[in-house]
């Protein structure tokens, strides 16, 4: 329920502060007042699209605020936390603030309980709060579309549940549908794909190459193409370091004489001594290197040339499944492994469509069946409604007409079944029943929607309905009972009504008047609050034309009790 909405700089009102509450309220005012841009602030509350032709002429952005009450643990205040936002305690309730500004560059921001969020949040939340309807929501109630969506609401939790089965069936059989028509399609370009694999993996599995190869393989073939360098470099260390084959003094030889004499005299001089210490641990480690370097010679292959040339046909073999699948081994290596992967889901193909196939007659059957079970379903809540709407249309002064719901079946699967529904209206007894889209003027249809929506808030309750000018093209008794429907619609929702008709505000509970008021060159409006005197003036107003007429006076004083009346007898003609 909407408690409260400030409005800055919207249109023609400067400022103004809406209190609404349960109940109706009825808005007035004269034309050109700025009545519709309560709707308009509404919308923008609701996340609506963002206008910058709204903001009052001279400023530089507008801004809306609203105050709701809603359930503490609902999926409203669920959804306004999982925004990042809060809602305070109210009671057993909570209060939620909304906000959204608009700039004249056109951009906006969203505020949802005092956090700044997405404007689609605001649409989300817009969902659960309120439907507004206008002249623009009559013409989608003559789309079938919304026909449809005004009788499922209508038939409730029972069709609601069925549809939810039948979409996860649907959408499940076109899922399934799909991947194996695909399938199918596309069998000779796999098969194709699974001949190239096998080639692949077999060329890899011909050569195995090992991880790091490669590299491997570049090592030693540098090493045996230089081996003549490389003997000679080692043999000449070898023999300046410890000469085996030769009487020149070698590192080691000049070391140990070195150290000798250290030795010799160390006992006149500690430090020498030590220093003694250390040239026989160099010359131990010479010694050391030295043994290596022989070692390293021993291992040098004597016949390097077959080696080399078994090294460079490994190479070869290898550089052809490097220009292939490369640049490294690493990465043959992996094609292999997601080539046998792959082959492994292509050739089980044939397995697939037939496991698909299955499925997708099971779930066939399955939707054609739930299909069956909505359409019942519909047909009997269809019956219902139209019987009901046309109970409600004889109290709006249309007591012959006849709303008629027909629910056909239709070739082609959709997402909501298989139903096509059609509301048709007989304006009068033995007139042909014509589909509400072709037959009904704006006046009708006016009242089949409020009808319509009369008898589904007792099924799908909404918190808030908007009503903006849905008394257009009616008057006098009819307008009357439109005033009646809307009052009892405020019994179990909250009913807000724009509205330039005495008949139908007479019924509201609390009425508000956006008044106008000019200094000759910017007109700015407010919004007041009537009771008393001034709401019959404004009721005479609307009536007449004058605000101060004495018929005018009596027949606004007229309407007010008569509303009276039936709110104390709690009595609905």
């Amino acid at each position: 329920m909407i408690e409260e909405i400030g409005i800055r700089d919207l249109g023609v009102i400067a400022e103004a502060t809406l209190p609404l509450g349960p109940g109706f309220t009825a808005i007035t005012g004269e034309t050109g007042a700025g009545k519709t841009m309560v709707v308009t602030a509404l919308g923008l509350l609701l996340g609506g699209r963002a206008d910058s032709g709204v903001i009052r002429q001279g400023n530089e952005s507008t801004s809306v605020d609203g105050r709701w009450i809603v359930p503490a643990d609902g999926i409203v205040a669920e959804r306004v936390r999982e925004a990042g936002g809060d809602v305070d305690p109210f009671g057993d309730d909570a209060e939620l603030t909304l906000g959204r500004s608009v700039l004249a560059s056109g951009r906006s921001r969203a505020q949802v309980g005092g956090r700044s969020a997405p404007v689609g949040v605001l649409t989300e939340l817009g969902e659960q709060l309120v439907v507004v309807h206008g002249q623009s929501d009559q013409v989608r109630l003559r789309s079938q579309a919304a026909q449809r969506d005004a009788l499922d609401r209508f038939a409730g939790e029972d069709l609601a549940a069925l549809l939810s089965e039948y979409r996860a069936a649907f959408n499940r059989y076109l899922a399934n549908t799909a991947e194996r028509d695909t399938l199918i399609e596309e069998r000779d370009r796999r098969a194709a794909e699974a001949d190239d694999l096998r080639l692949s993996i077999a060329e890899i599995d011909a050569v195995a190459p090992q991880p790091g190869e490669d590299d491997e393989l570049a090592v030693r073939a540098e090493r045996l193409t230089n081996v003549e360098d490389l003997r000679m470099a080692a043999s000449f260390a070898r023999e300046a370091l410890s000469a085996e084959e030769s009487d020149a003094p070698d590192v080691v030889t000049l070391l140990d004489a070195a150290r000798r004499q250290l030795e010799r005299v160390a006992p006149h001089d500690a430090e020498l001594g030590t220093l003694g210490e250390q040239i026989a641990s160099t010359s131990y480690a010479i010694s050391e290197i030295a043994l290596e370097l022989s070692s390293y010679l021993a291992g040098l292959d004597t016949d390097g040339a077959r080696e080399l040339e078994i090294i460079q046909e490994r190479r070869s073999e290898l550089g052809v499944l490097l220009r292939k699948y490369g640049p490294g081994i690493d990465e043959v290596l992996a094609t292999h492994e997601t080539g046998n992967a792959r082959l492994l889901e292509l050739d089980g193909d044939s397995d697939r469509i037939e496991d698909l196939t299955r499925i997708v007659d099971e779930d066939s059957a399955l939707v054609d069946d739930l299909a069956g079970r909505i359409s019942e379903t519909r047909r009997a809540a269809a019956a219902r409604l139209g019987e009901a709407v046309s109970d409600e249309l004889t109290a709006l002064a249309m007591p012959d007409a006849i709303v008629v719901i027909e629910v056909t079946d239709q070739p082609e699967l959709s997402q909501h079944g298989r139903d096509s529904v059609v509301f048709l209206l007989q304006p009068h007894p033995g007139a042909e029943p014509r589909p509400i889209s072709k037959g009904a003027s704006g006046g009708e249809l006016s009242r089949v929607m409020l009808a319509i929506e009369v008898v589904i808030a007792g099924r799908d309750p909404v918190p808030t309905f908007v009503f903006d000018e849905v008394d257009a093209g009616v008057g006098g008794s009819a307008a009357i009972e439109i005033g009646r429907r809307l009052a009892r619609l405020a019994e179990s929702a909250q009913v807000i009504v724009v509205t330039h008709l005495a008949q139908v505000a007479a019924f509201a509970t609390n009425h508000l008047a956006v008044v106008k008021s000019s200094d000759g060159t910017v007109t700015a409006s407010s919004v007041r609050q009537l009771a008393g005197p001034e709401r019959v003036a404004e009721m005479a107003r609307l009536l007449s034309g004058l605000a101060d007429s004495d018929s005018g006076l009596a027949h606004a004083e007229e309407l007010l009790s008569l509303a009276r009346a039936d709110r104390s007898s709690e009595v609905i003609v």
